[in-house]
């Protein structure tokens, strides 16, 4: 599948993330981003801040509430803890991403899937060293809700939380439009243990421009 051409007056970035790997970067606002999931069946966790305040940090619960939708979409605006709009899913190929299960930890994996999965790398990590390596007043307090594009995440009818194959293909795509000046950080996921990644971490491309 190809993804549809982009008209850009400026080209931000165009990055390839690979498995495992993260990336940060800010968005002025009305500029747009897009990831790519190149092979598909990739999980993509992505946390969301205002860039001139990072305790005004993208709020699942917030975002839930206000929308009455757990999963994410085109026309889904993704809120702050203080209700501000950080930026909306303008254009989606792929139909829903999720933003309950959180991003995997290596204590998490040792819980669900042994503590011989401890020393495995995890999405946690690759946060805590993107802010590490940001600076600037970003720190582990401030890694909270992230999204979890092209992750396909099923509530059980009890309320808890399932981890599926996904439901994107390769070259599917989500894309967003910044609502002001917003910090985007990305762990693109490396999981093993359950089929977020169909057991197979894959990179994602990152395209970012105003148009």
């Amino acid at each position: 599948m190809t993804a549809p051409a982009i008209t850009a007056t400026t080209t931000l970035f165009d990055a390839t993330v690979g498995a495992g790997a993260g990336w940060t970067g800010e968005l002025p606002a009305g500029a747009h981003l897009r990831i790519v999931d190149l092979c598909g069946n990739q999980a993509v966790d992505t946390l969301f801040f205002d860039a001139r305040d990072y305790a005004n940090r993208y709020s699942a619960v917030d975002t839930i509430r206000e929308q009455g939708a757990v999963y994410l979409t085109t026309g889904s605006v993704l809120l702050s803890t203080g209700l501000d709009p950080l930026a909306t899913i303008v254009d989606d190929t792929c139909g829903r991403h999720d933003t309950l299960g959180g991003a995997c930890a290596q204590e998490s994996n040792a819980v669900r899937y042994g503590e011989h999965t401890r020393h495995q790398h995890a999405c946690r990590t690759t946060f805590v060293r993107e802010a590490m390596a940001w600076g600037r007043g970003l720190g582990k307090r401030d890694l909270t809700h992230n999204v979890n594009f092209f992750m396909n995440v099923p509530l059980t009818p009890d309320g808890g939380l399932t981890f599926a194959d996904g439901v994107s293909a390769p070259g599917k795509h989500v894309e967003l439009r910044a609502e002001r000046d917003i910090l985007v950080m990305v762990s693109n996921c490396p999981q093993l243990n359950n089929p977020c990644n169909g057991y197979d971490p894959t990179p994602v491309r990152l395209i970012g421009w105003t148009p």
